[in-house]
């Protein structure tokens, strides 16, 4: 439309000076949601989008393509109590994920929890769910409209009656039954009445739970006088003989570790003994069926160890190395196989090799390699895990850039892997090429991207997106992608770089990528476009970078440090004004990542690059399309909306040529979501990207095109 204008955003004369800073906030007012001008200046931000969202002739051609890729579903690897199974599945009609079991008795599936079924708007969430050792009892966790408060619940199993609950505040609460279900471990935040003002979203402590009387009556077993921002991780042996309970301050990643002995206690006054505590490291304990304690770590070992001790002597100095470290790939998971049928324990363990899975076969006593399980392809396992009672059969997730999600099932009397359940959809296998290529970054360090191109490539520079994340230790490893694939389907070129603050090389290259060294992620993001460049696979003005979250805080760096390098961007969920990101949302848990601006040291790191802060006037800035969720309490949609007004001011650009836009979605929050609304977000995404980066939306006609 001609003569396109922004709607009209105060610049505020706000400056504070910290720590010797003169920081400017001009749009500070646009943090206050419920405020009247806020309102109306987001209303104009909808009509914008409406009006550009309307010009976008891809919109129909992507979500058809995204539906019909995500119509492959998933399914879960089973979790086994005796012979009862539970697990999740999609199918191709289904918003969300359900959970079912197949009882013992005749083989027959049954529904636990559809979240469709409790909520037909598709705003309920299915966030977690345990059986208790026997299988008769499920406690599972829901939120509504996405905001991930995880009310907990208890099931008969057989029944599918609600025996105990709704639980509220257990948000990202573990449950650790005790052998007979009749109690659990779990944790809870403090209610609002107990913590200052603006702390609900902290002060977790562990309690003991017995089923069928009122949570006001748990016993408090942990948490009392420790950091506000702790997570505690709490799991009891099989037995029940040992209680493990791991504190994390924030998303550190480091922990402290106990373990206690319930048989010489009791389960409500535990007595903790240390595993680790105030060391700069990570610890999993876990203790086996043959009653070893199994030490998952990174202790002196970057890219992870396993470590066996006795439970009663659980500390450092007793630890011996059963798998030592690889110095080229990650420990990431690990199986007991021990039954009576085997010769001799096994061991399974899960790598990452520069972000693709292997699996390789130990004796569990010694720890030494006996072999590999085959896995069908370069791409990622997940949920590998044995029967709880013991036995020799292991069950795995795999997926890579073309397959769904598919169940594997090795058996280590035969030494083979079998197929066990796949995706119930049909899709037809995406006719694309993958490489795995390797950059150098601006301080010469090697750096891996994955770039998924169609395999009947064409010359010349191609439409491309690039995508990141690097932080907290998450790594980006391969998988089915509809949105990815969607992309590639239409002529593109999607890549996604393995960046530092990720755990694709260990937890030095997360290191590398946090608090000091934060820079050095923007630094390989942009060597990547670089590279994508230089190699002729696109060009400045053929491309385009994708982010949410962490993710979103690269994309904004990215495009207020070099925006000569892209053509357009798409902002999900970003974290932006990194000077006052720790009051709000859940930003005080990730100052261990970031830095906090209360430190005048980290104050420096984080003006240097919060993008916000980095908004220059006259900058032609890419098109950018911010993507917010209203009911996100993770990252406050604030940050978007206080940079979507500073850029809008200050682009060069006209809102004709490079737009500056914000979709929002209410009744959702920072992840899990429904299909649909999964399907209209990446349609417009897509679409945007694809309009601001010259990628022409093939016409196709015919029975079938929307589901290839």
């Amino acid at each position: 439309m001609p003569h396109r204008r922004y709607p009209a955003a105060e610049r505020l004369p706000l400056t504070e000076n910290l720590h010797g800073h003169d920081v400017a906030d001009p749009y500070r007012w646009l943090e206050e949601a419920d405020a009247r001008r806020t309102k109306e200046w987001s209303d104009g931000q909808d009509a914008l989008f409406s009006e550009v969202a309307g010009e976008l002739t891809g919109r129909e051609w992507f979500a058809a393509r995204v539906q019909g890729l995500m119509g492959a579903g998933f399914v879960g690897a089973p979790v086994w109590r005796g012979d009862r199974r539970f697990f999740t599945r999609r199918t191709a009609d289904q918003e969300h994920g359900v959970l079912y079991t197949v009882d013992p008795a005749d083989g027959a599936e049954r529904v636990l929890v559809d979240p469709t079924a409790l909520d037909p708007s598709g705003a309920t969430t299915l966030d977690s769910w345990r059986p208790d050792r026997s299988g008769r009892l499920l406690a599972y966790q829901i939120s509504e409209g996405g905001d991930e408060e995880s009310r907990l619940r208890v099931m008969d199993v057989a029944t599918g009656e609600i025996v105990d609950g709704p639980i509220d505040r257990c948000r990202y609460s573990p449950i650790a039954w005790l052998p007979d279900g009749e109690a659990f471990y779990y944790v809870r935040r403090l209610p609002p009445g107990q913590v200052p003002e603006g702390e609900e979203q902290y002060h977790r402590r562990v309690y003991l739970h017995r089923v069928g009387t009122p949570a006001e009556d748990d016993v408090l077993v942990f948490g009392t006088g420790r950091d506000k921002t702790e997570y505690y991780g709490v799991a009891v042996s099989r037995d029940g003989r040992w209680l493990l309970l791991t504190a994390t301050k924030g998303t550190a990643s480091r922990n402290d570790a106990w373990i206690a002995d319930l048989h010489e206690t009791g389960p409500e006054r535990p007595r903790l003994k240390v595993i680790q505590e105030g060391v700069d490291s990570e610890v999993s304990p876990y203790v086996g069926r043959d009653g070893r304690l199994y030490l998952f770590t990174d202790h002196q070992a970057p890219r992870g160890r396993l470590c066996v001790t006795s439970p009663q002597r659980p500390e450092h100095e007793h630890w011996r190395t059963l798998v030592e470290t690889d110095p080229d790939a990650v420990l990431s998971d690990f199986a007991i196989l021990d039954g009576d049928r085997l010769e001799t324990p096994l061991l399974l363990v899960g790598w990452r090799r520069h972000a693709v899975s292997e699996v390789t076969v130990h004796d569990l006593a010694t720890g030494e390699r006996r072999g590999a399980v085959p896995l069908p392809g370069l791409g990622s396992i997940g949920g590998l895990a044995e029967r709880p009672e013991g036995g020799h059969e292991a069950w795995f997730t795999y997926t890579d850039h073309t397959s769904p999600v598919h169940v594997y099932r090795y058996d280590a009397l035969e030494g083979r892997v079998t197929s066990w359940a796949a995706a119930p959809g049909s899709v037809p296998r995406p006719d694309v090429r993958t490489e795995q290529v390797t950059y150098t970054s601006h301080d010469g360090t090697a750096v891996r991207m994955l770039v998924v191109s169609p395999a009947a490539a064409a010359s010349g520079p191609r439409p491309t997106i690039l995508y990141g994340y690097g932080g907290f230790s998450v790594s980006l490893t391969p998988g089915f992608s509809a949105t990815a694939l969607a992309w590639v389907r239409a002529g593109g070129v999607y890549a996604i770089a393995n960046l530092r603050g990720g755990l694709e090389e260990g937890e030095e290259w997360h290191r590398g990528g946090m608090l000091r060294n934060k820079q050095n992620v923007f630094d390989d993001f942009a060597a990547a476009a670089e590279h994508l460049i230089a190699t002729g696979v696109t060009a400045s003005d053929r491309l385009a970078i994708m982010g949410g979250s962490n993710g979103g805080l690269l994309v904004g760096a990215s495009i207020t440090q070099r925006p000569d390098l892209y053509a357009a961007a798409v902002c999900s969920a970003p974290l932006l004004d990194m000077v006052r990101y720790e009051r709000f949302g859940l930003g005080q848990l990730w100052n261990v990542e970031y830095g906090s601006a209360e430190d005048p040291e980290a104050l420096g790191w984080l003006l240097a690059y919060s993008p916000y802060h980095n908004v220059s006037e006259g900058v032609r800035y890419p098109a950018t399309l911010f993507t917010v969720f209203d009911n996100d309490t993770r990252v406050d949609p604030l940050h978007a909306r206080k940079m979507c007004a500073a850029l809008q001011h200050a682009t060069s650009a006209g809102p004709e040529e490079r737009p500056i836009v914000l979709r929002r979605e209410a009744e959702v929050g920072h992840s899990s979501r429904s299909v649909s609304r999964s399907v209209r977000l990446s349609a417009d995404q897509l679409a945007f990207l694809a309009r601001y980066t010259g990628l022409e939306i093939p016409v196709e006609t015919g029975p079938g095109k929307a589901a290839e």
